[in-house]
Formats: structure tokens, sequence, C-alpha cells
């Protein structure tokens, strides 16, 4: 068994929280160390497709098609309780969007923005149903839309509870649409996968490392939080303490029945054809 295994995460301040002691040292593996690495959402689902890591941090609507090579940790996750990816607009910007920037087409929030167009809403400033969807770093949608490559764009992250700041108007909240949908249950952003081959013993030990990293990180706030700040992408400390106080919850430390139920409930979305990814999804037998 390998002596290091590899750990890839966001840098937004949700996953920066959760394994913030871990990077710091404070908890750990007893017989493994860990090597980190940051990158985008969307990076990271395409590196687990390709089975790039160990452990990984995925979009909640990638872990039903990596089901037959990584297990879904139960902690670690991001879930939002009428809280979620926002879809805005420019001010004074009217009509329905053709062209929407979302942070990746395998990504929950392009999952969620799908199966909400294909609903009649009566309203006339929502994207058209057939929208194009133009895949943007998660960081560089702001800036798509005002330079007028889309005409709208879907937030993620810590952005999506700055759009005022960056001269944009909300359209439509997509946690508040899942609500609304699925009353009883949060909306599943983000989980954690740990490769199957690392088998059964060490996936546990993962997991209760990745709890254990979080119950430190609430024991010294102090230092994980100098690490959120260090990494997050908007530097407003009341977006960055909500946005932890929003997807940081007990459901991070043990999703339980609740965060199973709520993955069984976005998987049930995308197998009545809203999400289509482009270019397709592999088999399984071809993403590792």
């Amino acid at each position: 068994m390998s002596d290091v295994v590899t750990v890839a995460i966001s840098p937004c301040p949700n996953d920066v929280v959760i394994f913030g002691g871990w990077i710091l040292g404070l908890v750990g593996l007893p017989d493994a160390r860990a090597a980190f690495a940051f990158e985008d959402v969307e990076t990271l689902n395409e590196a687990a497709l390709a089975g790039t890591f160990d452990v990984v941090k995925v979009s909640a609507a990638m872990a039903a098609p990596l089901a037959a090579t990584y297990a879904v940790l139960p902690s670690g996750a991001a879930f939002g309780f009428g809280a979620g990816p926002k879809l805005v607009a420019p001010q004074g910007y009217s009509g329905r969007p053709r062209t929407v920037a979302v942070p990746g087409l395998r990504t929950t929030a392009a999952t969620l923005l799908r199966a909400a167009l294909a609903e009649d809403h009566g309203r006339d400033d929502l994207p058209v149903p057939d929208a194009a969807f133009l895949p943007v770093r998660y960081d560089e949608i702001v800036a798509a839309v005002h330079d007028g490559r889309a005409e709208a764009g879907l937030l993620i992250h810590e952005t999506a509870l700055a759009a005022a700041d960056h001269g944009l108007r909300l359209v439509l909240d997509l946690g508040a649409w899942w609500q609304t949908r699925v009353p009883a249950s949060p909306v599943p952003l983000g989980v954690i996968l740990a490769r199957k081959s690392l088998g059964g013993a060490r996936i546990a030990a993962v997991g209760e490392v990745v709890r254990q990293s979080l119950l430190a990180a609430r024991a010294r706030p102090g230092a994980v939080a100098s690490l959120a700040r260090l990494l997050a992408r908007e530097k407003n400390e009341a977006v960055i303490t909500a946005h932890i106080e929003a997807y940081v919850g007990e459901l991070s430390l043990a999703m339980g029945e609740t965060g199973k139920l709520a993955l069984a409930a976005l998987e049930k979305l995308a197998q009545r054809g809203f999400f289509q990814a482009d270019p397709p999804l592999p088999a399984p037998d071809q993403c590792c």
C-alpha cells in the first residue's frame, strides 16, 4: 500500500475549511501522508474521470457516473438548505438569454439549471430552454458576462453571494428552486470520492480523517479561516463567512440518510435527460 495519498479539492472556502485540519497537519492518516492539489471543480470532475487522484472533490452530479470506480465518502460533502448556484445577468439586461456561462458542463450547477429551464415558469427573463451553455472556469464567469461572451452567468462558490458587488443581478436562485421541488431535502452540491482500489480499510480511514479535519477546524477556527481567506477568490470577509455557514454543516461531518436521499434525487434529474454532458460521459469501464 502506498505511503502517499493524493487528495484534490477546490480552493473554495467550504472545501478549505473541511480539509483545513488535514492540510495544516492537525490530523492525518497514521500510515500515509497526503499530497494536496487545488483545482476548479470542472477540472476535478475531469480528473476523477481520468482516475488522477486517490481522493477527489467532485460535483455531486458526478457521483453516480463515477460509482463504478469511486466510493462516496460519508464526510466532506457540501449541501445547501435553500442555497445554491445563482443565475445572474447584467444590470439593465432585458430579454431571454440564449447563452449562459456555466462553471462546467458536468457540474451540479449546470445539471440544476438545465432542469429548471425545462420547466414552464411563465417568465420572460429566464434563458430559453435550449440556451447554449458556455463552459468557463468558475472564477471567470463574471468576466464572461461583462465582456459579452455570454448573456447570463451561473455563479458558484463564494462569488454566488457577491453578484451585486460585480454589477450583476440575480435572475434565479437554484437552491431555492430545488427546495420548492424537493422540500425535505438539501441540494447536494459537491461530494468527496475515494478510489475503490484503495481498499475498504483505507477508504474508511480517509473518511474518518476528513471528519476529524472538520472537527479540528471548528476547534481552531482562526488558523483555518486564515487559509480560507488566502485561497478564496472573493476577499470580502462577510461573503466568505456566509459561504461557509451556508455549505459547511452537520451533513459535512456525516451525510447520513438525508444526504444519500438528496444524491438520489439529483440522480433522478440527470436520468430524466435534463443533463446532457458535452462531450458525453464515458461508460464506467472506460473512465478510469
